[in-house]
């Protein structure tokens, strides 16, 4: 009798795509259990992959756009147009992927280029943009993003600020009004952290983009004041304290302040993707991602299909780059078993160097205890 392995992890940051490890495990256990059958979907909460993930599963037309890196270098991107509903990947134009790591600075990285990716999914025809929050270098409350629509933070003489988050504490106006056209947002982002504060966006995500502790705190101190001039400009209170308000470098923030919504991202893709069926009708779930830790508990998408499986009362293996969770921890979430390919090779480097090779070395072992 067959077995029916649903396939759905995240990407391995720096290593490999969500598609990638989803055809590396397959690979692995169809060499030990060739009758099984592997069913794969890939996933993403709205960090980098989320355009991939959907496009292969919706189709909708991709549309070419160049934008701006963090630091205003030309990339390109592409806006995902399903209907008069856009998907953007706030990664594509703002990810950390984009910096080599001497170049990472948060007080001096930009969200403009998501602000372009905006604008031509507007000029697409869409009524409805999808904004996926996630894997950012930024940590300038979408003060960058802003100015790209039309509406930049100038200070008190009228100039307008330079790139940055921490230039954000002399704002003192916006010039201009979002060139939206009444758009309706959606925030795609499992990252529930508000706007300022030790759980806010400079504290939790500044340092690994770059900052150092005083960096940090200048940080904050200027996002609060910009979160000021936010809510006096579009007659919003409390957007600080709101939750999403922190992701993306407080991207969120900005969103929110445009009357947009916070949705989880994992729970958005895998409705459209329809994997609630394939869930119903599987009997042993992998997923995983590079780096399984308490980040991952707080609504990524492992601790999201970790969740789903245990409700459906199905295994759930974690398969992982490096496996920073306890055992009592991870089982609360739903995880049956968890592995690392820190753990499987004994080192970092070769995890780093050979994932997929791993991959497939431990979905074989997978395949030999799970396999009628």
């Amino acid at each position: 009798m067959l077995v029916r392995i649903l396939i759905c992890p995240d990407k391995f940051a720096g290593t490999l795509s969500a598609a990638e490890v989803a055809a590396a495990v397959t690979e692995g256990w169809l060499g030990t259990a060739p009758a099984d059958e592997c069913v794969q979907r890939p996933l993403s909460d709205g960090g980098p992959g989320f355009i991939e993930v959907l496009g292969t599963a919706l189709g909708g037309q991709r549309i070419p756009v160049t934008t701006v890196d963090p630091l205003g270098r030309p990339v390109p991107a592409e806006v995902l147009l399903v209907g008069t509903t856009a998907y953007v990947e706030s990664a594509q134009a703002c990810g950390l992927h984009l910096l080599g790591e001497a170049e990472r600075d948060p007080k001096a990285a930009t969200s403009y280029g998501l602000g372009l990716l905006l604008a031509a999914a507007v000029e697409a025809g869409a009524t409805e943009v999808v904004v996926g929050l996630g894997g950012s270098a930024v940590n300038d409350a979408g003060a960058g993003m802003l100015a790209a629509l039309g509406a930049g933070p100038v200070d008190v003489g009228g100039y307008a600020l330079p790139y940055g988050g921490v230039v954000l504490g002399t704002a003192e106006r916006l010039e201009g009004k979002p060139r939206l056209r009444q758009v309706s947002i959606v925030a795609a982002t499992d990252v529930d952290n508000p706007l300022l504060g030790l759980h806010g966006a400079s504290n939790v995500f500044g340092p690994q983009k770059g900052a150092s502790r005083d960096d940090v705190m200048r940080l904050d101190a200027a996002l609060e004041h910009f979160s000021g001039v936010l809510e006096k400009e579009f007659g919003v209170e409390g957007l600080a304290l709101m939750p999403g308000a922190g992701a993306a470098g407080g991207i969120g923030a900005a969103l929110l302040a445009l009357g947009g919504r916070v949705v989880s991202g994992i729970g958005l893709v895998t409705r459209l993707i329809g994997l609630d069926a394939e869930l119903d009708r599987a009997d042993l779930v992998i997923t995983g991602e590079g780096s399984f830790d308490h980040q991952s508990l707080r609504g990524k998408v492992t601790a999201g299909i970790a969740n789903s499986a245990r409700d459906r009362g199905l295994p759930c293996v974690v398969v992982a780059g490096r496996n920073e969770t306890g055992h009592r921890e991870a089982a609360s979430a739903g995880v049956t078993e968890t592995y690392a390919l820190v753990e499987h090779f004994g080192s970092s480097d070769l995890a780093f160097a050979e994932p997929a090779r791993g991959l497939r070395e431990i979905a074989a072992r997978l395949a030999t205890q799970w396999s009628r």
